[in-house]
């Protein structure tokens, strides 16, 4: 992140206050953090047993955006920081996924930075590394903003979200929607471009379609409820209101 250009200015590791690394000053609390520099965003590095205490920290100490890169938190405790975040008017990132990044300006997360260049293409992931992959086939039109929500069946931000930000934001003028199986926010989403809520066009690809029926998947979100969620719903639901769908994330680049 520092090489990319993000301005990282303190670092939270308790008992490791008062060291440094590649220059960053260490402290043992975020509100001794706080008190010597400006933080608009924190980013969690935490192993899963201690990755929701992080988040809290980070929220009761007021700041507005929290990206938890960490997987293997138990989803009772990420709906409940989720929850906790909302009230006081905190956005998280995550949990399980690989951040955000404004190509050329700023990375908060994992991202392979040599896949993406400045442009006009918002993307909206579940999963990381087709992240990076679709951002490598559309590096010659560039990404304003590109977001890994994450994976897990609850999210700090959906993708409703994202994309509603996406149509709102001058810098974007077309928005990549990678989703898969499980869950129903590709279906939501199908449903705002229906409404007329969402007025730049979208170009979704749906990662799943091999799936076998009944066997879980890796990733924890990939839950299937009630007929929605699977592969086929998806697509059916985008196909109505005339999303375009890439059958590979390769004709992603050809729809666009």
């Amino acid at each position: 992140m520092l090489s990319y250009g993000t301005k990282v200015v303190a670092g939270v590791s308790p008992g490791k206050g008062g060291s440094q690394v590649h220059g960053v000053p260490v402290y043992d609390t975020v509100e001794e953090a706080l008190k010597e520099h400006e933080v608009d965003a924190s980013i969690v590095f935490v192993p899963a047993r201690f990755a929701v205490n992080a988040a809290y920290e980070a929220v009761d100490s007021g700041i507005r955006l929290v990206v938890v890169v960490t997987e293997h938190i138990p989803v009772v405790d990420v709906a409940r920081v989720v929850k906790y975040a909302r009230e006081r008017g905190t956005r998280v990132i995550g949990p399980n996924c690989p951040g955000v990044i404004v190509p050329e300006e700023t990375l908060i997360g994992i991202m392979p930075t040599r896949a993406f260049r400045r442009g006009k293409i918002g993307i909206v992931s579940r999963s990381g590394t087709l992240t990076y992959e679709v951002a490598e086939i559309l590096k010659e039109y560039g990404q304003s903003t590109v977001i890994g929500i994450g994976g897990d069946p609850i999210v700090g931000t959906t993708m409703q979200e994202v994309v509603e930000m996406f149509d709102r934001d001058p810098e974007t003028e077309k928005i990549v929607v990678i989703g898969e199986i499980g869950g129903t926010m590709e279906e939501q989403v199908a449903k705002m471009k229906k409404e007329g809520k969402i007025k730049k066009e979208i170009v979704a690809y749906i990662a799943g379609s091999t799936a076998p029926r009944e066997k879980r998947m890796g990733h924890a979100g990939a839950v299937v409820y009630m007929g929605m969620g699977t592969y086929e719903s998806k697509v059916s639901a985008f196909k109505e209101t005339g999303i375009k769908i890439a059958k590979t994330p390769y004709e992603i680049k050809d729809l666009i």
